[in-house]
């Protein structure tokens, strides 16, 4: 099963989310930030997905999943981003995609909808 990355700043959702993650059979690793995401990509493009928290400090998801996206287009790979964000405003969600987010997962979540998107994504 391939490794998930899990860009999150706060303690409690990281553990939250990981424990979910393994619990579903993942492997994950933990970014604290953006940057940190983006550095992880770039030195490891072999991420099955990434759960992007959209609020960080250092750089915040958007702008991370941007520069993921330009080394990306280098790279010829595309990791699928889920957004990972209190935020669930349809403006929200499209904020998101528009950032090049491939999909959207309001927090707090539920393990089932968490299955249901690495299923929709065939993980």
């Amino acid at each position: 099963m391939p490794t998930l990355l899990l860009a999150e700043d706060n303690a409690f959702n990281q553990k939250v989310a990981a424990t979910m993650l393994k619990k579903l059979g993942f492997e994950v690793e933990m970014a604290q930030n953006g940057q940190e995401a983006l550095d992880k990509v770039a030195a490891n493009g072999d991420y099955g997905l990434l759960f992007m928290d959209c609020e960080m400090p250092v750089m915040d998801g958007y702008q991370s999943t941007q520069k993921i996206r330009e080394l990306e287009q280098t790279t010829g790979k595309h990791i699928p981003i889920i957004a990972m964000t209190a935020h669930s405003s349809p403006e929200d969600r499209q904020q998101c995609l528009d950032s090049g987010m491939d999909d959207y997962i309001a927090k707090p979540f539920k393990i089932d909808a968490l299955k249901g998107i690495l299923e929709k994504w065939n993980m």
